[in-house]
């Protein structure tokens, strides 16, 4: 395996990780919402990923792959509010699914991976300008 595998590796992971980033944001963001159907309620979404080998053969390395993103299947809350506009003939309103406190944990895992994979980074370009100066001495 390449030296220079590992940028591609934590690349590849730091992208994975905003992505999940950039989802949990539109989760809490929209984690207050309310639809005036159960099937126009917001729904948590959530990506799927996936390790992707460079080659099977000499294992020579792996990257992270965002395959999909899939949408919640936790049950949509019915709140009763008759003076809502969107509340339906019978005074209930849909509201979304998304656990603000699930969706905080994977923020900070997100967040934490996102590190792990700048530190890897960093760490390897200092190995490798150290291995650079062992030659001149």
């Amino acid at each position: 395996m390449s030296l220079f595998k590992v940028f591609d590796i934590a690349g590849s992971g730091m992208s994975a990780q905003m992505l999940r980033l950039n989802t949990v944001s539109s989760n809490l963001a929209n984690s207050q919402t309310v639809s005036a159907t159960e099937e126009g309620a917001y729904r948590s979404r959530h990506p799927v990923f996936q390790t992707m080998l460079d080659d099977v053969s000499n294992n020579s390395g792996s990257k992270v792959k965002v395959t999909q993103i899939i949408e919640s299947d936790a049950s949509i809350p019915v709140q009763y509010m008759p003076n809502h506009p969107l509340a339906n003939a019978e005074g209930y309103v849909y509201g979304s699914n998304v656990n603000a406190v699930e969706e905080m944990t994977n923020m900070m895992s997100a967040s934490r991976s996102y590190q792990n994979n700048t530190e890897m980074m960093n760490t390897s370009k200092e190995l490798l300008l150290r291995t650079l100066q062992l030659g001149r001495g």
